[in-house]
């Protein structure tokens, strides 16, 4: 039996350099929910020396395998939420598309400390690497 592979946590920003596939799990904003669809689009415009691309990037989350345990303030325009999922495609936009298996909730959120914490763990997992 084949072992399912570990999410990676990554800026939203980083899912750029994700290939399709690839499981990963991420913080952002929801900017629009589109109903008919079932896709939310989410950011966070973050950047650091760990993520010197582009920061206007999308997620475009497919949410119709999670869309029966959602609620309303998951999907308001606003809401801060986490998405666990696999990365789908980048389409010509430069969305990337991501096929959600989990989103829940942050509650409070203080979104300095996270960046904080999340570029100090990506230069700890970069530093033994090398």
């Amino acid at each position: 039996m084949a072992a399912v592979p570990a999410s990676e946590i990554c800026f939203l920003s980083d899912l750029v350099k994700k290939k399709p596939g690839q499981k990963v799990r991420f913080l952002g904003c929801v900017t629009e929910y589109d109903l008919a669809s079932g896709i939310l689009t989410m950011q966070h415009q973050y950047q650091n020396r760990h993520t010197p691309h582009r920061t206007d990037v999308r997620a475009r989350v497919h949410i119709d395998l999670v869309l029966e345990r959602l609620t309303a303030e998951q999907t308001s325009v606003g809401a801060w939420i986490n998405v666990l999922g696999y990365v789908a495609d980048a389409v010509d936009t430069g969305d990337i598309h991501i096929q959600a298996v989990l989103l829940w909730s942050t509650g409070p959120l203080n979104l300095q400390e996270y960046e904080r914490q999340l570029s100090s763990m990506m230069e700890s997992n970069s530093a033994s690497r090398t």
